[in-house]
């Protein structure tokens, strides 16, 4: 594979929605980027627990995306302010109507769409299966770049996501055996369909952010991504839902500014001092971290056969990520 296909790999969209990071060329204090990726990794841990317990509340999935969405906003339009002002300075030119265009609708296929998916997912299947999946889309953004963008398949990296598959489906048998039924299979697949979505944003938004910018590009897709989930709860919900009370307030914040705004600029400031590579492997943390959050907090089951499912899951995905750094 094409080493530069999987060099933009992040935690899953709904738990990464700023692309705007550059390493410089040497590290600085190395210590604290493992600390601030593993921190950044636990902090996206915690999304679809928080989406959890908010559905438990009796909070809807359009009403919760809305919030989130929208109070991560001023954030990422603040860093889109900052870079257009710096290209001002540099004497770029301004990103043209067509380019700015086609950043919005790549930010709405990963922002919104991958995001919607998810958090329609939770309804029907547990916090600890939603992250396994999710952890593993680059299988998708493996098969769409050998489909579409002409980037070599290496054997041990299809060898490793097969693994990782085969581990999703040891834990999709023994959750229909313990009777989740067509709804298992619904959120399964909602989740799959978002983990799709996003490998397909990461495809396509890596010219647009090498023509743009990465922390430009992160505005202008975020404020459209927030635009369509906005415009989407205005045509579902009573605009005064939004103001649902102190509880829904409280969830939307733990999720944008906690599971969103901190853990991405904690992702910013760790690539700012070590490697892609080594934050991809502290990244893989990021489900162990769900499932014992989840057995924790929501009382989840993690039977034999999820141990097994989600050791392989993750094997697979390490697997996978030395595979094409390898390459």
């Amino acid at each position: 594979m094409n080493r530069s296909t999987l060099a933009i790999h992040a935690p899953p969209v709904e738990d990464f929605p700023a692309a705007g990071v550059v390493a410089p060329a040497r590290p600085r204090r190395p210590w604290a980027g493992y600390l601030f990726a593993a921190g950044g990794a636990t902090l996206f841990s915690t999304k679809a627990v928080l989406i959890k317990l908010a559905y438990a509340k009796g909070i809807n999935t359009e009403t919760l995306l809305a919030l989130r969405m929208g109070l991560s906003l001023p954030v990422f339009l603040a860093i889109g302010l900052r870079a257009a002002r710096g290209r001002r300075r540099r004497g770029e030119p301004p990103a043209g109507p067509r380019l700015l265009a086609r950043a919005a609708w790549v930010g709405v296929l990963g922002y919104w769409l991958a995001s919607y998916a998810d958090f329609l997912g939770l309804n029907y299947v547990s916090a600890h299966f939603e992250r396994l999946i999710l952890f593993t889309y680059p299988g998708f953004v493996l098969l769409f770049g050998t489909a579409f963008f002409g980037q070599r398949v290496l054997a041990r990296a299809v060898l490793a996501l097969g693994l990782s598959y085969a581990g999703l489906a040891v834990i999709l048998a023994a959750d229909l055996r313990a009777g989740g039924g067509n709804n298992i299979l619904l959120g399964a697949g909602l989740v799959l369909a978002a983990a799709v979505s996003f490998a397909l944003y990461q495809l396509l938004a890596k010219g647009v952010i090498g023509r743009m910018g990465p922390q430009l590009f992160t505005c202008v897709a975020m404020a459209a991504a927030s635009g369509a989930a906005l415009g989407q709860f205005l045509l579902t919900q009573r605009p005064a839902a939004l103001w649902g009370g102190p509880t829904l307030l409280g969830y939307g914040l733990l999720l944008a500014v906690g599971a969103t705004v901190l853990p991405a600029l904690m992702l910013n400031a760790a690539l700012h001092r070590i490697s892609a590579q080594a934050n991809s492997a502290i990244g893989t943390i990021s489900p162990v971290v769900t499932i014992a959050l989840a057995a924790l907090v929501l009382d989840e089951p993690l039977g034999p056969a999820g141990v097994a499912g989600a050791v392989l899951v993750i094997a697979g995905v390490a697997w996978f990520t030395l595979a094409d750094r390898a390459a």
